[in-house]
């Protein structure tokens, strides 16, 4: 134990303790906050790319209306059957953030 703690009272180790759990929990809050409005925009701007209104998105519907999707079409299409759905987008990005 570094020597300048020791001379801490012992509630005020717990006292600190606590703050920087706190701390954290607040931190993890945001971003689970950041994340959902992340994915709430995404769906938004899904739901206006997809012209048909069937819940999956061809390669041009997300030409036209997510080109940064698109772009990367092949390789979010993840069973290969020329659409893609909210849940694939959403797997690669987490595949992404990953690397």
């Amino acid at each position: 134990m570094h020597p300048s703690i020791r001379l801490l009272p012992r509630h005020t180790i717990g006292t600190l303790f606590l703050a920087l759990a706190g701390t954290a929990c607040l931190a993890q809050t945001a971003d689970a906050a950041r994340m959902e409005r992340a994915r709430a925009q995404l769906q938004k701007r899904f739901d206006a790319a997809d012209a048909n209104a069937d819940g999956l998105l061809s390669r041009d519907e997300a030409k036209a209306g997510m080109p940064r999707v698109f772009k990367q079409f092949d390789r979010i299409d993840s069973d290969k059957d020329g659409t893609i759905t909210m849940e694939q987008i959403g797997s690669f990005a987490a595949q992404q953030r990953q690397r």
